[in-house]
């Protein structure tokens, strides 16, 4: 029994130094040892192996039956097929698929995502197997090991900040401990990310705006900038987190009653933005999560207030795992699970150049100018233009 302690505790000894040594100092330092970098490089040889595979099966597999009508025959039967097909083409219309979690060219060797991919060859199944432990018994644990330090370190390093005077001393501590934290969750998801035109950054007394696919965004984001965070105030373990960071910066948490008054909200973002030592405001127009094929209308209101916008998009790598959050499917827990359990995190990020509203501009005609240079960087559909140029063929009123 002693022998086995001995053992236990060794084991715990070398993963949390393997752990802090390689993985949280360099975290919190913003460094990088090439870990991740070579371990994407492997998942994408296994993976582009994977699709050869899949692609071979599928060449073996005979072609799906046509109705008979297409023979020149009818049967009653016939009808149910293009019953069928005329409800998906209701139900799974264009804005409606910005909802659902977005089809993969190839399977990426999780089971969650292989709804259309039904062929696995042993090898594949193999590979499959090895996957499963690698990322619940290796990679899960390292995950919520760091996550758990990050949120904890982001608590208790923005309370104690918070006792220190209003001057520079305390700004520049709690910018330190926000970018550490986040970074250290950061490295909890596996995360790669790659920022484009860093000239572009967000700067304090301006208006971040974002296209939103997950939760996870104000990690992506947050990991190389500080930013004011808006938001409801909420009870349980999140008010924990929002009351201690709030203590060492000024986040913008508005409570259930005031949410319901645009203008309470609207007066306290332009008094933030006002300012200008105050960090940006970091603001998703969408109000919702979209599978990360497109962006949606963006509300107006982020647009009223005033001040310099800096657009940011960003764009997830979808073969590593599905970031997209779809709440009316998935609880908080059970999404941060698959995100954890995913392969990794591999997402995109580009600073556009700031822009003002214009002389004669209205609000929403700035939101939706902003809208379309982050649809265009990150490679999106602009939806409302989507929408719209379908109205306008078909000749019904926009």
């Amino acid at each position: 029994m002693d022998d086995l302690w001995s053992i236990t505790t060794l084991l715990l000894q070398v993963w949390f130094s393997v752990m802090i040594g390689l993985i949280m100092i360099p975290a919190m330092f913003g460094l990088s040892l090439g870990v991740t970098s070579v371990y994407i490089q492997i998942l994408v040889k296994i993976l582009e192996w994977a699709t050869l595979r899949i692609q071979r099966g599928h060449r073996d597999r005979p072609t799906l039956p046509v109705p008979s009508i297409s023979r020149g025959e009818f049967a009653l039967s016939d009808s149910f097929y293009f019953y069928r097909k005329g409800l998906e083409s209701i139900v799974d219309d264009q804005v409606t698929q910005r909802f659902s979690s977005e089809e993969l060219v190839s399977w990426n060797l999780l089971t969650r995502t292989n709804h259309n991919f039904h062929y696995i060859s042993l090898r594949l199944t193999i590979i499959w197997g090895l996957g499963v432990i690698i990322r619940y018994c290796v990679l899960f644990p390292l995950r919520i090991t760091l996550a758990i330090i990050g949120i904890s370190w982001l608590v208790i390093g923005t309370t104690l900040v918070g006792f220190l005077p209003n001057r520079r001393v305390k700004n520049w501590l709690s910018e330190l401990v926000h970018l550490m934290c986040y970074r250290i969750c950061a490295r909890g998801l596996s995360a790669t990310i790659q920022y484009h035109n860093k000239n572009n950054k967000p700067q304090k007394g301006g208006i971040c705006v974002a296209n939103h696919t997950s939760p996870i965004d104000i990690v992506i984001l947050a990991n190389d900038g500080c930013y004011a965070m808006v938001g409801q105030s909420h009870s349980g373990l999140m008010g924990v987190i929002q009351r201690s960071m709030v203590r060492s910066c000024p986040h913008v948490w508005f409570e259930r009653s005031e949410m319901r008054d645009r203008h309470a909200v609207t007066s306290r973002l332009r008094a933030h933005v006002a300012a200008k030592r105050n960090l940006p405001i970091l603001i998703f127009p969408e109000g919702t999560c979209i599978n990360n094929t497109s962006v949606m209308m963006f509300k107006k209101g982020s647009f009223e207030i005033g001040g310099t916008i800096y657009p940011v998009a960003i764009k997830y790598d979808p073969r590593f795992g599905d970031a997209f959050w779809n709440s009316a499917k998935y609880n908080m827990v059970s999404y941060l699970l698959r995100m954890m359990t995913s392969w990794a995190i591999v997402v995109n990020v580009w600073y556009l150049p700031p822009m003002t509203r214009q002389e004669g501009e209205d609000a929403t005609k700035f939101a939706n100018r902003v809208k379309s240079a982050i649809a265009h960087q990150g490679g999106l559909l602009d939806m409302v233009a989507v929408v719209n140029e379908n109205l306008f063929s078909t000749g019904l009123p926009g």
